[in-house]
């Protein structure tokens, strides 16, 4: 198999999946084999597992879920990538807002703002065919993902920009304590942090109908209550649900090597495209594509956002 490489971002040439995914402990085709053999029985226990960790806290890890090896090509390709980020400082609330709401107190989350100092690699920037790609888009994966989270099909996000990225935290940088638009997040870790960059979620601090306010203005206050840190390795795969828990990823230390983590956005109906201003914020610039989504959206919750 052929391999990128940091100065370049020519396509490369990939034949199987089971080169990028380790099918040993994920058989991508057990489902679909006789119950007697092991693969079958492989794949639904990593399935009943990552549903288990769902129910349970909103977040599920398919520990070494890529190989060593893709892992590395991920990377390169990322590197490749690179100089198309979008890095941006703002101040903003959990909601990614940036402005004081006047109906609010000053301590109140809504008018808390932290700086998010961090990058994001836009959909557009990756060449035709490559390992990040074919990962987001194999229709195996898809699969399993939709079994993990109980529900019959994904599709992956059409939004030109955000559907399949990577999120970037060089040294110094963080992303705060915030909430997802989107129903669940699939990242996969690429290159952490030496020190810092670390994962840390408040599981269900919200729902459709509390804001959860109490909760959320103690963990932004410093409050420890009910967090926890992911120990994520490279090639963890992670299936979370980022809109009802709260959660960030820690300030990298300033002497540290860059935090990569690939992103692969998936959603329940096809044609769903991203919000103007979250879009705007995180990769600069919008698309005809969003302004006309914007144009015909329907909200399915009152949250903040």
């Amino acid at each position: 198999m052929s391999t990128a490489t940091s100065e370049s971002a020519m396509p490369v040439e990939l034949t199987e999946l089971s080169e990028l995914i380790e099918t040993s402990r994920y058989p991508l085709d057990g489902r679909d084999l006789p119950a007697s053999e092991p693969s079958h029985t492989a794949y639904w226990v990593a399935v009943e597992q990552a549903r288990a960790d769902l129910r349970a806290d909103g977040c599920a890890l398919l520990k070494n879920f890529v190989t060593p090896s893709a892992v590395r090509l991920l990377n390169d390709e990322i590197v490749a990538a690179k100089p198309q980020t979008h890095f941006s400082t703002q101040v903003i609330n959990p909601y990614f807002h940036t402005d004081v709401d006047p109906n609010f107190g000053d301590d109140h989350p809504v008018n808390t703002f932290t700086e998010r100092s961090s990058g994001f690699i836009p959909g557009d920037a990756w060449p035709p065919v490559c390992a990040m790609d074919m990962l987001f888009r194999a229709p195996q994966v898809c699969r399993l993902l939709a079994d993990c989270l109980e529900i019959d099909y994904l599709h992956c996000y059409d939004d030109p920009l955000a559907g399949l990225t990577a999120n970037i935290l060089d040294a110094g940088q963080q992303f705060p304590w915030h909430f997802d638009t989107n129903d669940f997040a699939v990242t996969v870790l690429v290159q952490p942090a030496d020190e810092g960059g670390l994962f840390e979620y408040a599981p269900g601090v919200r729902s459709a109908d509390d804001e959860g306010f109490e909760v959320i203005g103690s963990l932004l206050a410093g409050g420890r209550d009910g967090v926890r840190t992911l120990e994520l390795r490279p090639g963890d795969l992670q299936i979370f649900r980022g809109r009802y828990s709260l959660h960030r990823v820690t300030r990298v230390t300033a002497s540290s090597q860059p935090r990569h983590a690939a992103i692969f956005a998936y959603t329940h109906q096809s044609g769903v495209i991203g919000r103007v201003e979250r879009t705007r914020q995180l990769f600069g610039r919008v698309l005809p594509e969003h302004e006309e989504a914007e144009r015909r959206r329907v909200r399915d919750d009152d949250l903040l956002d």
